[in-house]
């Protein structure tokens, strides 16, 4: 089970994707991405085929706490993934199966009439695929196994970066092109399918450990860290310490901590007019030449552009 705590004075990364409405308030049938007015449940007329691959989103900006309930149709598979960072628990059958922050760009896939809870505790931004189960076997490749899911738990994927860049696609296309989010829905179907789908035997780290390596981070996060640094503070070898981490929190150590620094950037650049050079001395870079390269891949904008849209 993946199990970790809500770093306390981190604020969640984003991975630059459109911005939805507040609440999934939009009609159904407005464009090619449903707004789900129920979690993971698609709406649409009755005498309307739903097709292959059907495509919703599930959003709320501001909310803070929420359970949900839902089951996969007996003819479907559900793939979800996360456009932007949050905090939730996913459980089936009152088995935790997930509890922890989930990174933008991961995946998650429910088979055929699997029931699953969820509780969010953070703003969520998903999309959802509705992928017929015929059209999705069809897909696997002739001598791979079953990637369905198993009694046991469901299928997570931490960090799929092909997954992200087609959801990034997407979303940032708009979704009035029926074709292209078609052709998404398709590459993701067969990018899960044909893919060797391994399952990790790793713990997660304690959430004891956790929280130690989470307050020396916000404590030193400006100094040089390394990977022995943070392993010593959660009193574990290096090796056992990446795998537990990454298993906790879905991170490796270096991107938690990189990650941590360009949030410090960005509130010191939306509160104060500090010179860039050093907003990245500051906040733990060696040269504004790093920070600008780090910044962008994380954000998909300057740092000076960043602030500048802020500021206006």
């Amino acid at each position: 089970m993946l199990t970790q705590s809500l770093p306390s004075q981190m604020p969640f990364p984003s991975i630059g994707f459109a911005a939805a409405p507040t609440t999934a308030a939009a009609k159904p049938g407005a464009g090619t991405i449903c707004r789900e007015q129920k979690w993971r449940q698609f709406d649409h007329a009755a005498d309307v085929p739903l097709g292959d691959i059907a495509t919703s989103r599930w959003t709320d900006l501001e909310a803070t706490s929420r359970r949900e309930e839902a089951t996969a149709p007996e003819d479907r598979y559900v793939i979800a993934i996360a456009l932007r960072t949050t905090r939730l628990s996913l459980a089936r059958s009152g088995r935790p199966i997930f509890d922890g922050i989930m990174p933008a760009g991961t995946l998650h896939v429910t088979g055929p009439s699997r029931p699953l809870s969820a509780h969010f505790r953070a703003p969520y931004d998903f999309l959802h695929f509705h992928v017929a189960a015929d059209y999705f076997r069809s897909h696997r490749a002739s001598d791979q196994a079953d990637v369905g899911v198993d009694g046991a738990s469901d299928l997570i994927l931490l960090r799929d970066s092909l997954a992200e860049q087609l959801a990034k696609a997407l979303v940032g296309r708009g979704d009035e092109d029926h074709l292209f989010t078609l052709c998404v829905g398709q590459t993701l179907t067969a990018h899960i399918t044909r893919r060797e789908l391994s399952r990790s035997k790793v713990n997660a780290l304690a959430k004891w450990r956790l929280r130690r390596v989470e307050d020396y981070v916000s404590a030193n996060f400006h100094r040089s860290i390394g990977l022995s640094d943070l392993a010593k503070v959660a009193g574990l070898s290096r090796m056992h310490f990446a795998a537990q981490f990454r298993a906790a929190t879905g991170y490796r150590p270096r991107e938690y901590l990189l990650h941590h620094r360009v949030e410090r950037a960005k509130s010191i650049m939306s509160r104060t007019d500090t010179p860039l050079a050093e907003v990245a001395l500051t906040v733990g870079f060696s040269t504004q030449a790093h920070f600008s390269t780090v910044f962008k891949r994380m954000t998909d904008e300057t740092p000076a552009r960043w602030r500048s849209s802020r500021q206006g």
